[in-house]
């Protein structure tokens, strides 16, 4: 396997809701990690931070602390979050005798503040709640909260399109040296206004995040990692179809088509196919597939189709 420039993506549920189960869920993918360093790639690592998020603003909003701004709760996230990543990828890379650094980045991804999303917010974050709980917090402090995936309800905040990532030019210039863990939770979200950036409250969705940044910086793969080995059409159903090697035309049409959740495997769907264009593939497959997935194994590859 050639040597390739590859955006990974790992999702924030993916790694817990409690700093010591992270801790233990990261040393998985740091082995996952290191291994793809070995073989020379250049690596992006990106990562989720929905239940973090929520967890921090949730303890702001009980504590006898003032109440923290949204945006400054996602820095805090992408803060430890990469703390952990970089740490345990590091002393992974010293086992396997590479000498390679690792570092995380703050990373700011600029949105439109008149984005429909803000209309209708609709990326779930924070815990589980019963219906009864979801109900008295919404009369207490007027967030939205709805039901996700049969699993409960959770807030849910706006998630706008990222449309620029403020520090691209300083993640590439890493890259050359570095792993790089960027872009966490999506990036923290900010506006353009007349005197320079501001926060806005948000949260990005992190595939998307991934397939920009892999474009802004001509990756060559979007590695998306996930629960499940393979992309499903008609997932949980009587006759669900693993999706392997599919074209991007072929993928829209099973998008449109309504073949996928809009609260999971969907908006992956999209990232792939906006980052996948001629001689680019995106794959989408569980943590522990990653390796035999990039060899083309097994996993769902999109293809530009030219």
């Amino acid at each position: 396997m050639n040597s390739e420039k590859i955006v990974v993506s790992l999702g924030g549920n993916a790694l817990g809701y409690e700093p010591s189960e992270q801790l233990e869920n990261v040393k998985k993918a740091a082995k996952i990690i290191a291994k793809l360093a070995k073989e020379g790639h250049q690596l992006l690592i990106c990562h989720g931070n929905g239940p973090q998020v929520g967890l921090i603003d949730l303890a702001f909003e009980t504590g006898a602390v003032p109440k923290m701004p949204f945006a400054e709760c996602g820095a805090m996230s992408q803060g430890y979050i990469g703390y952990h990543l970089q740490q345990c990828i590091r002393n992974e890379l010293m086992k396997e005798g590479i000498e390679k650094d690792c570092v995380s980045l703050l990373t700011q991804v600029v949105v439109d503040e008149n984005d429909k999303a803000f209309c209708d917010p609709s990326k779930p974050i924070g815990p589980f709640l019963t219906y009864e709980e979801a109900k008295e917090r919404s009369e207490r402090d007027g967030f939205v909260y709805k039901e996700d995936s049969g699993r409960g309800y959770r807030r849910v905040v706006a998630s706008p399109l990222p449309i620029d990532i403020v520090e691209k030019e300083s993640i590439g210039r890493l890259l050359k040296d570095s792993i790089v863990i960027c872009c966490g939770g999506g990036g923290i979200p900010v506006v353009r206004k007349e005197t320079g950036y501001e926060g806005i409250s948000a949260v990005i969705d992190k595939d998307r995040s991934s397939a920009l940044l892999g474009k802004l910086l001509d990756g060559d793969k979007l590695l998306i990692l996930t629960a499940v080995d393979h992309a499903y059409i008609d997932f949980g159903k009587p006759g669900q179809k693993k999706l392997e090697r599919v074209d991007a035309e072929t993928m829209r049409g099973y998008l449109k088509e309504g073949y996928f959740a809009k609260g999971s495997m969907y908006p992956k769907v999209e990232a792939c196919l906006d980052f996948v264009e001629k001689g680019k593939e995106a794959i989408i497959t569980s943590l522990d597939q990653a390796l035999p997935a990039l060899k083309g194994q097994t996993g769902t590859c999109i293809w530009s189709g030219q």
